[in-house]
């Protein structure tokens, strides 16, 4: 992976691993005890989504993600002086609307595997995927509402707010797929929303459950904003040169589902004999009837292509500056010297990530 990490801070000393698994355990209880709540099959299919069961009902120990989101949502708690655990909730919102967000992805770009297992669709079919999707997005508001107190209000209406823009980005992301030239800013702006927005309100709803005032809440967003883009940088890095045995997914997977990812809108973008001749071939491709069977050295030689034309550099490089806007963000924002180290590790984990 063609990123730097940052020079050395308090940070260095955070244990992420741990981070990440605090912010799992806490939300996970609360998290089972949700999805229980849905009425049969969903329980079931969800269950199986999370990875908690296999496709025959068995219990099992699947991969359940990075768990960043539930992490940075219990650790924005800790920004006001309260206990992590006045961010469960929020972990568990934000967990569930991204899970909604996945299931419904999945399915609209007919991706038949998501952490090394068949997706949702592939198992259960379309229907049980769509209506699980809803489900999930149902719950996220419920867990927050439910609290009864001010403080769940001004959450719920960020965190919908944030599906809203995250439902954006997926659309814009299919109508980019249909086009032979994006720009840089509209990819951008897609990623923002798409990514962006949830990252946004992870970084803050248990902040904001904490009773943090609308400009500490508003600059944690930024934090979480540019982060995600740093995020969604990452994995479009990863959906084209990712090791399948890390990601779980095919190669070029990207370039198979003609993405106008980050690398590929640079890549056009940068002019050049490369970049001219990888427009020649894009447009080709998306008219040919034949694009489901090409081989393995088709994509790679689009792959090439790519980072000839710089795209792969230019998106890692783009990566470090969303990371650096990130932490800058930080800096607005009082809060105890140990919690500042954890958002920065956790910032720094999301760009030099493997997967």
């Amino acid at each position: 992976m063609p990123t730097v990490p940052p020079a050395e801070t308090a940070a260095d000393a955070v244990d992420v691993t741990a981070l990440l698994e605090r912010g799992r355990t806490l939300a996970t209880p609360v998290l089972r005890a949700a999805v229980d709540r849905l009425a049969s099959p969903m329980d079931t299919v969800a269950a199986y989504h999370f990875g908690w069961i296999d496709a025959e009902g068995n219990p099992a120990d699947g991969d359940g993600g990075k768990a960043v989101r539930p992490a940075l949502a219990v650790l924005s708690a800790e920004v006001t002086g309260a206990a992590p655990e006045i961010g469960i909730p929020g972990a568990v919102a934000v967990e569930l609307v991204h899970n909604f967000s996945l299931l419904h992805d999945d399915l609209m770009d007919g991706d038949e595997q998501r952490r090394h297992r068949d997706t949702v669709w592939k198992v259960h079919g379309p229907a049980q995927a769509i209506l699980v999707g809803d489900a999930l997005f149902a719950l996220a508001n419920e867990v927050l509402l439910e609290l009864g107190t001010v403080e769940a209000g001004r959450a719920t209406r960020r965190l919908t707010t944030a599906t809203r823009a995250l439902i954006d980005g997926q659309a814009q992301d299919i109508s980019y797929e249909h086009r032979d030239r994006v720009s840089v800013e509209e990819c951008l702006e897609m990623e923002g929303n798409k990514t962006g927005a949830l990252l946004a309100a992870s970084s803050s709803v248990g902040a904001v459950l904490g009773g943090a005032d609308d400009r500490t809440a508003d600059t944690l967003e930024k934090y979480g904003y540019h982060l995600g883009l740093a995020f969604q940088a990452v994995d479009d890095l990863l959906g084209i040169w990712g090791d399948p045995d890390a990601t779980g997914k095919q190669t070029w997977s990207d370039l198979r589902q003609r993405k106008k990812s980050l690398p590929v809108v640079a890549a056009l973008a940068a002019g050049g004999p490369a970049s001219e001749r990888l427009g020649e071939i894009l447009a080709a491709d998306a008219k040919s009837s034949d694009f489901e069977n090409f081989s393995e050295e088709e994509f790679a030689a689009r792959a090439a292509l790519i980072e000839e034309a710089g795209g792969r550099e230019w998106t890692a490089e783009e990566a470090r500056r969303q990371h650096t806007i990130a932490i800058e963000a930080l800096h607005a924002v009082d809060m105890p010297d140990p919690v500042r180290a954890r958002f920065t590790a956790l910032a720094d984990f999301v760009v030099v990530r493997k997967r």
